[in-house]
Order: structure tokens, then C-alpha cells, then sequence
């Protein structure tokens, strides 16, 4: 039998805690909660279900995952977000796949999100698959937004959706492609990325095209338009920021070499 270890990461998800705590059930041998800072009720409900807590700063939901990951007993760990629940189907194949010898070290799975109350099926959200489920050691998370499990190994499939409750209200979206094309200009600044430009003027309305006509958009009506609408917003904002950040580099160096030259002989 393979024993499942399942990680969460927490801030202030009392609301989300039981909807996904409830789809574990019978499923999890361990579960480890690293929490960023909940002023909630988030530590009483997962201490209630028996889970191993550790407060740790926000480092990006990498970094978050594998420090989870490595405080995992279990030789399986599944890392799971709050706002995320297994689909009955995704509980049949788990359970299943439990009782018998892994033929993969890593399993990836289908993710189907809800958005402004309806689930979505195309916009190029589903089925967006995710590689959650994997054996301690193979591998690890990386990216700054998109964070994805990066191994080397043959990855598997199990059959069934991870669900995942997006978003309830329109400010909810706009934060977050606040805070993640943020993230992403951070990343591409650090990785070298200076050119910005053309980008701000052509990747949005490519976004945008893109999800109407190759992805389906329109196929999820209104919602599936505003998503398109918040991709392209999120690709402008990404490349907007990056060019704040090359402005802001160029600013300081130029302040430097000012400096430099005052206090030369």
C-alpha cells in the first residue's frame, strides 16, 4: 500500500479549509500545513484534523510546496491548495491507486476551475494539467506564479479533475493578476530580461486572440470573454512591470556611476 502524505498551503482559508479537508477523507496518512500567517481560524481547523503545522514566511508557492514536501514522512506526498478539492472520480482512481506498486514516480491530473460561478471548460483552463501527486525525492516545484513540479521521470496520469474554486467576485481576478504579473516581471528581470517593449504593445492583444480563437473563449460565454479580457490584462501588466523594473536598474546604475565619479580623484 502506498502510504499518502498531503500538503496544504494556508493563509486565512477557513472557508476553503473544509471543502477540501472533507474530499481527503480516508485518503490521507499525513497531513502537513504551511501557513504564512492566518489571523483566522485556519490553525484550530487543520490542528482539529490532526495535521503537522508550520508557520513559515511567504516565499512563492514553490518554495512553500517543497518545504512542505520535505517535512513529509510518507514516501508519497500530494500537495494540494486550500481552495482545491479531489472530484469523487479523482478519490476513486487515489484510493485505487493506493492498494497497488506505483508505475510512475510523479502523476499528473486534470484541474477544472470554477470561475464567477460556473465551471470552465475551455479558455484554455481545462484541462489544465497539474503534477501534484509524487514520490519524495524525484523531483521539485519551481517557477515564481505558474510554479510547476519539474522532474525527470516518466510523469503518469490518474483519471478525475482536481477542482479548483477560482474565483467568487471580479476584484478577486484583478488582485491576483496584480500580484502574479508582478511576480512574473520579477522573474524575468532576474533572468535577464531587458527587452519589454514590443512586447507590451503585441503579447496582449495576441493573448487575447488567442484565447478567443484557439482556446475556446467564447465557447464559456461572458465569463469565458472576461477571462480572455484578464489574460491580455495580465500579459500587459507583466511586461509593464518588467520595464519599470529596467527603468528603475537604469536609474540606479546611472545614480552610481554619478556617485562614482564625485568621489573619484
Amino acid at each position: 500500500m502506498n502510504r499518502l502524505a498531503v500538503t496544504l498551503i494556508t493563509k486565512n482559508e477557513e472557508r476553503n479549509l473544509p471543502r477540501v479537508l472533507a474530499s481527503l477523507e480516508d485518503l490521507a496518512d499525513e497531513l502537513v500545513v504551511v501557513d504564512s500567517g492566518s489571523s483566522d481560524r485556519t490553525l484550530q481547523i487543520v490542528t482539529a484534523h490532526g495535521a503537522k503545522i508550520y508557520i513559515r514566511g511567504w516565499s512563492g508557492f514553490a518554495e512553500q510546496r517543497n518545504f512542505a514536501g520535505e517535512q513529509c514522512t510518507c514516501e508519497w506526498v500530494l500537495a494540494l491548495d486550500a481552495d482545491e478539492e479531489l472530484s469523487e472520480p479523482l478519490r476513486a482512481s487515489l484510493r485505487e491507486w493506493k492498494e497497488r506498486p506505483a508505475e510512475f514516480d510523479a502523476y499528473e491530473f486534470a484541474r477544472c476551475a470554477i470561475y464567477l460561478g460556473r465551471w470552465i471548460r475551455h479558455s484554455g483552463w481545462y484541462p489544465d494539467w497539474k503534477t501534484r501527486l509524487y514520490r519524495r525525492g524525484v523531483g521539485q516545484f519551481a517557477g515564481a506564479t505558474h510554479d510547476a513540479f519539474r522532474t525527470g521521470s516518466p510523469i503518469g496520469r490518474l483519471a478525475g479533475d482536481l477542482l479548483h474554486h477560482a474565483f467568487d467576485a471580479p476584484e478577486e481576478h484583478e488582485a491576483t493578476v496584480q500580484s502574479y504579473s508582478a511576480s512574473a516581471a520579477a522573474e524575468l528581470f532576474a533572468n535577464g530580461r531587458r527587452r519589454w517593449r514590443a512586447a507590451l504593445y503585441v503579447a496582449p492583444a495576441w493573448t487575447f486572440a488567442r484565447k478567443i480563437f484557439l482556446q475556446g473563449a467564447l465557447f464559456d460565454g461572458w465569463r469565458g470573454y472576461r477571462i480572455a479580457c484578464m489574460s491580455s490584462r495580465y500579459t500587459w501588466l507583466k511586461y509593464r512591470k518588467l520595464g519599470a523594473l529596467v527603468r528603475q536598474g537604469r536609474s540606479a546604475r546611472a545614480q552610481n556611476n554619478t556617485a562614482a565619479r564625485n568621489v573619484g580623484p
